[in-house]
């Protein structure tokens, strides 16, 4: 850190090499008072564009994020240890969302009349949704790009200004975003970033200017984080961690579910909060499926196949929940407390692990997973759903039929079946949990909408004749007409049902 008489700054760094890449403002609660400032006065231009003045300008950036597609992927690399593929493929999904969004935002925001029924024959209604003002954005830092322009790309399109707190671990690439936006939009400040530590996020989402706070990061982060919002109500989308489960069904293609299975656990070294955390196969399947995963886990290597631990005191937590497991009676099939080695931790694979161990019930965001045999489907969805997170899921299974049942009744805000973590990549599909998984939805027309504040519009087109009803000249006459009104709508039962 610099001198008191200088800004004071500090470093981002590689995890895998100990490298600085990068070095940053420590914004305090005056610079983010400038921001929001700042960018209040551009969210009212920048709403005032209309949706085809920001479709114009939001397409434009859509291809300045393309065209230097490598060059974020870099940074993403450096400051998350992340292989190159991964960065990219983060920033492909990351730049698909954004086209979705501002192709969209007219459809799913724009006015439109809704019926008014028989009550309000005489009445045109309207519906539309407008833009808040000004969104803080505060991000994440396993995947940098992605996650958080599943908030700025969707608030910007929905006609926001955007104030951005990257992660401390990767503020590089948030400044990036920032930068490379100002060559579509350089007329007014539409989208900044501050930089810095928990209290320039405290302070963003303390602000009274924000409209709405996005928030992802752990549960307990995100409880902190609404309280700071709680002092000018200011809403609160939360995406928080997950401990999501995967269920294989006795007919399921084993060798697909174990690669499925394999992905979902340890690519980004299980740092994703959709990751595959614990499965439940039934009976018939159990062995096929642990040969299967057990050959393809052995064969991966850490700091090739996935990169390092990002944040350093995670380490510590996946010892602590496989040392954990194997001290209750759980068996490592792959790997094992000797598996952690900062800061890389080779794949793990336990199973027999009680389902009240903290390796079960408690986010890992490790490149680990628990596996348990269970006698029928309904005993993996009751163990699945035993949890307080709530995020996402998976099902593997050869009946269609089946398989939508089970994804139905999980207890998750997403569920993809015979794939892993397909429904990110669906641009039109809500993103989001329950529980301790948090609240509100990203992505979709849901996450357009989330970025909004619903505006209703009734007009009178002509007064009805002899129900003057809303009035203090109102006759008992048009009180008795309106309750036959009403009894002729409303008053007729359905026959009971045999």
């Amino acid at each position: 850190m610099s001198t008191a008489t200088e800004q004071r700054t500090f470093d981002s760094v590689n995890p895998a090499t100990g490298a600085v890449v990068g070095t940053h403002p420590l914004h305090d609660a005056a610079a983010v008072h400038a921001a929001v400032e700042s960018a209040g006065e551009a969210a009212r231009w920048w709403a005032s564009l209309g949706f085809e003045g920001r479709k114009r300008r939001l397409l434009d950036y859509k291809a300045v994020l393309t065209r230097n597609l490598t060059r974020i992927a870099r940074v993403i690399h450096e400051e998350t240890g992340k292989p190159m593929d991964d960065a990219v493929l983060e920033t492909v999904f990351a730049i698909s969302h954004l086209d979705w969004a501002t192709r969209n935002a007219r459809k799913v925001l724009g006015p439109r009349r809704v019926p008014t029924g028989l009550m309000g024959v005489n009445l045109t209604a309207t519906l539309q949704y407008l833009p808040l003002g000004v969104v803080g954005v505060i991000g994440p830092w396993n995947y940098p790009v992605f996650t958080p322009m599943g908030s700025i790309g969707y608030a910007l399109a929905a006609g926001n200004a955007v104030v951005f707190k990257p992660s401390e671990l990767t503020p590089g690439v948030g400044v990036l975003l920032a930068e490379l936006f100002t060559e579509s939009v350089p007329e007014r400040k539409v989208f900044q970033v501050v930089t810095g530590l928990g209290e320039t996020g405290a302070a963003l989402a303390g602000h009274p200017g924000i409209g709405k706070i996005a928030f992802t990061g752990s549960t307990a982060t995100a409880k902190r984080v609404m309280a700071a919002c709680a002092a000018n109500l200011t809403p609160l989308v939360a995406e928080c961690g997950g401990k999501d489960a995967l269920i294989v069904d006795a007919d399921a293609d084993i060798p697909a579910a174990a690669d499925a299975a394999l992905w979902g656990a340890m690519s980004n070294a299980g740092q994703t909060c959709v990751g595959v955390e614990r499965i439940y196969v039934v009976e018939r399947a159990y062995d096929d499926f642990m040969r299967e995963l057990g050959e393809r886990a052995r064969a991966l290597r850490s700091g090739e196949d996935y990169g390092p631990i990002t944040m350093p005191a995670q380490t510590d937590i996946i010892r602590r929940h496989v040392e954990d497991a194997l001290a209750r009676g759980g068996k490592a099939v792959v790997g094992g407390a000797e598996s952690v080695r900062p800061p890389y931790v080779d794949p793990v694979v336990l199973t027999d692990v009680p389902e009240d161990s903290s390796a079960v019930r408690e986010e890992t965001f490790g490149p680990t997973i628990t596996v348990r045999k269970v006698a029928t489907l309904e005993e993996a969805l009751e163990k699945a759903n035993a949890v307080a997170y709530g995020l996402g899921g998976t099902i593997f299974s050869g009946s269609p039929r089946r398989a939508m049942e089970l994804a139905r009744a999980m207890l998750s805000g997403m569920t993809a079946i015979n794939s892993v973590i397909s429904f990110v990549g669906v641009p039109a599909l809500p993103f989001g949990g329950v529980g301790d998984s948090g609240f509100g939805r990203i992505h979709g027309a849901d996450g357009l909408r989330e970025f909004t504040r619903p505006k209703a519009i009734s007009r009178q087109r002509f007064p009805l004749p002899g129900m003057k009803i809303t009035s203090f000249t109102r006759s008992p006459a048009e009180m008795e007409r309106l309750v036959k009104l009403v009894t002729f709508l409303h008053g007729r039962r359905k026959s009971p049902l045999s």
